[in-house]
């Protein structure tokens, strides 16, 4: 069997994409090569492709970049622990997609409420940037998630890049979809994807998306489901 089908997890025995990477995917040979590191420098933290956060379900699906090193990379759920996470389970919070309380833990006790957290890539890259070869490679991942889930009427991207990764896995043209904040766009089946700038505690420093902003987009997502 080719080692890419091997190292794969979640597929269902009828051919169709697995929905997660296998724990020691090594697709990406320089994410596979940053986690051995990081499992030797770091081995109690989570080190893996990280998994969706959020019901099957989930009538929303937030996509980000990757896991951060120190966020999801370290506690196994997406944006936890670092400070995007803040500002979006806030704000998921306000706005009834979330209950209970963010604690920067895994362990916190949240829970999402008709929404899922889907990275683009799985694994964390180095300096928070995977590459363009990367990010199609675990796009089949990401198509897979979406092809599982009839329920997902929204899409919110959370920047550029998870823009780009939803037209993919929907086989569109980028050029026709252009990226902009709170843009809304079409997508096959009747889903809307709307944009935003990524949560970044760089984008709300330079004063580039604001929580004011942040809070519209969510605002907007609720008002579309």
């Amino acid at each position: 069997m080719p080692a890419n089908e091997a190292n794969a997890s979640g597929a269902d025995g009828h051919g169709e994409e697995p929905r997660l990477p296998a724990p020691d995917c090594d697709l990406c040979p320089r994410l596979h090569a940053f986690l051995q590191e990081q499992r030797r420098l770091h081995p109690d933290w989570f080190n893996a492709p990280v998994p969706p956060f959020g019901p099957e379900n989930a009538r929303l699906a937030i996509i980000g970049l990757a896991p951060g090193l120190r966020g999801a990379n370290r506690t196994g759920r997406p944006f936890t622990g670092d400070f995007a996470g803040e500002l979006l389970y806030g704000t998921l919070l306000k706005h009834g997609f979330a209950r209970g309380h963010y604690a920067a833990r895994a362990d916190d006790g949240l829970e999402l409420i008709d929404t899922v957290i889907i990275n683009a890539v799985r694994c964390v890259p180095p300096q928070n940037r995977p590459t363009p070869a990367e990010i199609r490679t675990c796009n089949r991942f990401l198509k897979a998630e979406f092809a599982a889930r009839p329920m997902l009427r929204v899409i919110l991207a959370l920047g550029r890049v998870a823009h780009d990764a939803v037209l993919m896995a929907h086989g569109l043209v980028r050029a026709r979809f252009p990226f902009a904040h709170a843009a809304e766009h079409a997508l096959p089946g009747g889903r809307v994807l709307i944009d935003s700038y990524h949560c970044s505690r760089y984008n709300t420093q330079t004063g580039r998306l604001t929580p004011r902003m942040f809070d519209a987009v969510i605002a907007k997502a609720r008002s579309l489901l």
